[in-house]
């Protein structure tokens, strides 16, 4: 026994000596896992007390946790630019989901490892990270499968976990024989929080664990895929999140509004087979780190606009210091004009820069309950994140960004020029102080999709009284009455907004829109292109303006508006489906069925287009197909009613009565009071058949 112990000695020596001599780059693929939503701390390998995920567990267990890594903004859009460039937001300029786009001059993550000679891709699991907003760059595929639309208003178009694991499995097995890239981003366990059976039961009280352990589930049919392929053994694996989750800590029960330590800490765990000795690193890290470390791992140069550090020292098992790490939270500035919130963190202090300033002792209270701002470590705090902004927004690269938003920057200090913009907050603008009206907007919302529509409109109204300089909350207030059917009283909330000097993007959008719809199209012409003054780059707006000028009859201008769309998302289902409606108003059904072919093609579930396609049909002479079509955008979208009406006109006329009532009767109930003379009488005369 005594010679055993110190041969076993020297070997475990020896085995940690080894990884810590020189490091030789080995040739791996590389898979990029980013969990859209994911407190660090719900990873049972991080805390075993809410989701089980016994898949990224025992990742973890082979490879390298790093237990205090962070984001650099609680938002989806702004951290994963971070992530693919290793560079803060004062420098790829990407400060929110809305308003910005990523700078072609970046060099993403995705285009190095093109360059390095991997094959690449990209499965994206949710709209803040479509294609339009820049971060395709590189990507052999770029994939995203999620539905034009959400059918929930207020949320993102998304898709479940499984579908972006099944598209995954499927590129890698046609590139086994190559070295590959790939990126894989879910996003199921952002809100609204509805994991599939059996999580939905199993996590009846805590639906959000219950979207992490159905996300484990499905990364584990990733992980067996590479194991029965071989694949484990030359690949390797980071997985991150994007940002946590407030879940009620500090008062805020999502993200993207204060920048605690419930929305900034993230997992990282790196994982690649005999590699890296299995073992956790304490050590302070952020999201510019990961895009070094993956360079250093497989031995190539990182390049010199990365601001992060590489990590490759800490996995193997050597001792790194803390970083200084930047974080900011301006959604609200941009969004709404409140104050401004940024942040450093260094010698395991944070310092929160609002007009209520915060400093904390990482080491005694990670949760943040007791704030110290005024012990003398706050002002080198405070001096020093003057220095990082300087420091690291030097040369800047300038991503796009709507005319508004630069007037905030430059009022920032980010881009240089002169402009007329709020620089200077009080209290009553600080996040704390304002919380109460934030939060009475999330329950509106809430109470809203739960069918409480009236007593949503009644808290939004006290939301505009609180603070009339919050565009959105207009926005949703519109929103409201419009799914009331009450065109009149929506568009009086949008005169209102105008009169009280709202100028903004999305407020302009939506009213441009509104306009359309309640039949006053050349007015929206008017309104949308204010909105285009604002952003010319979201293929949103030139969309709507298309619409617009189809309603108004002026189609070549509405074709031009269509094309410009097309042009900045040449994938973007809803304006070919538009394109297919604008050539079935001047009656070329061939141009027109192709459209509406091409809509369904990027999006299977676009019940407009279905509906489109069976009107073609029916202008020809076919009408039964036009009936097999209508009736598959009813199984696309139940309540669609253009489909609805249409099946009861072209069934009466087919002499099938009663199936003509049966959907004339859904028409009444689903159109209400909204209902035009017209149509009500014509389905009325229906019904007495």
């Amino acid at each position: 026994m005594r010679k055993i112990l110190p041969l076993l000695l020297i070997f475990v020596l020896g085995s940690i000596l080894s990884y810590c001599g020189g490091y030789r780059p080995k040739k791996l693929n590389v898979i990029l896992i980013t969990i859209d939503t994911l407190r660090a701390d719900h990873l049972s390998c991080y805390d075993p007390s809410h989701a089980k995920t016994p898949n990224i567990d025992a990742l973890a267990s082979k490879g390298v946790v790093f237990t205090h890594a962070f984001a650099h903004v609680p938002m989806t859009l702004p951290s994963h630019t971070s992530i693919l460039t290793g560079t803060l937001p004062l420098y790829h300029g990407v400060h929110d989901n809305y308003g910005f786009k990523a700078s072609p001059q970046l060099e993403t993550l995705g285009e190095f490892m093109k360059k390095t000679g991997y094959s690449t891709a990209a499965f994206i699991g949710a709209f803040p990270l479509d294609s339009r907003f820049g971060l395709d760059q590189g990507f052999d595929l770029y994939e995203e499968g999620y539905p034009t639309k959400n059918t929930r208003t207020f949320f993102f178009p998304e898709r479940r976990a499984d579908k972006v694991v099944n598209s995954a499995i499927s590129w890698i097995d046609h590139h086994v024989k190559d070295r590959f890239f790939v990126w894989i981003h879910v996003f199921d366990p952002h809100q609204p929080y509805d994991p599939p059976s059996p999580f939905d039961k199993e996590y009846e009280k805590d639906p959000y664990s219950g979207e992490i352990a159905y996300t484990d589930q499905q990364l584990g049919r990733l992980f067996e895929y590479l194991r029965k392929k071989g694949l484990m053994d030359n690949t390797l694996i980071v997985i991150t999140a994007d940002h946590g989750e407030g879940r009620g800590e500090h008062g805020e029960s999502t993200h993207g509004y204060f920048a605690y330590n419930s929305t900034l800490h993230i997992p990282l765990i790196f994982y690649a087979r005999g590699l890296f000795p299995p073992h956790r690193v304490d050590t302070y890290v952020a999201h510019w780190d990961i895009f070094p470390t993956i360079a250093e791992i497989i031995g190539k140069k990182v390049p010199s606009q990365v601001q992060g550090r590489s990590l490759l020292p800490a996995l193997l098992g050597k001792k790194m210091g803390d970083e200084e790490i930047y974080f900011e939270s301006l959604s609200p500035y941009f969004s709404r004009g409140w104050a401004p919130l940024r942040g450093i963190i260094k010698d395991r202090y944070k310092f929160i820069d609002q007009p209520i300033k915060e400093t904390y002792d990482l080491t005694k209270d990670f949760g943040e309950t007791h704030n110290i701002y005024g012990i003398p470590k706050s002002k080198e705090l405070e001096r020093e994140l003057a220095k990082v902004i300087k420091k690291y927004s030097k040369g800047k690269v300038k991503a796009e960004a709507g005319t508004s938003d630069l007037r905030k920057l430059i009022s920032l200090g980010y881009v240089s020029g002169k402009v007329k913009s709020k620089s200077k907050f009080t209290k009553a603008d600080d996040l704390k102080t304002l919380l109460p009206v934030h939060l009475k907007h999330l329950k509106a919302i809430k109470l809203y999709s739960g069918g409480e529509i009236d007593r949503a409109i009644e808290l939004e109204n006290e939301v505009i009284k609180a603070r009339p300089d919050f565009p959105q909350a207009y926005v949703t207030l519109a929103t409201f009455y419009k799914t009331k059917g009450d065109l009149n009283r929506a568009l009086q909330v949008f005169k209102e907004g105008e009169r009280r000097g709202i100028k903004e993007y999305s407020f302009f959008t939506f009213y441009g829109m509104t306009l359309t719809e309640a039949g006053r199209p050349e007015e929206a012409i008017g309104v949308i292109k204010k909105a285009l003054s604002i952003m010319d780059f979201d293929p949103e707006a030139w969309n709507y303006l298309g619409i617009a000028y189809w309603k108004a009859g002026r189609f070549d201008e509405a074709l031009k508006a269509y094309k410009k769309a097309l042009s900045l998302d040449p994938d973007y289902a809803s304006v070919y489906n538009n394109l297919g409606s604008l050539f079935l108003s001047m009656r070329i059904y061939d141009d027109a069925a192709r459209y509406f072919k091409k809509a369904i093609s990027l999006d299977p579930n676009l019940a407009a287009a279905y509906n489109g396609l069976g009107d073609c049909y029916e202008a020809q002479g076919h009408r039964d197909k036009a009936i097999q079509h209508w009736k598959e955008a009813l199984e696309k979208d139940p309540h669609y009613v253009l489909a609805i009406y249409n099946l009861a006109i072209a069934l009466d006329k087919e002499g099938k009565k009663k199936e003509a009532k049966k959907y004339a009767e859904l028409y009444l109930k689903y159109l209400g009071r909204s209902i035009s003379l017209r149509d009500k009488l014509r389905m009325e005369a229906i019904l007495k058949k």
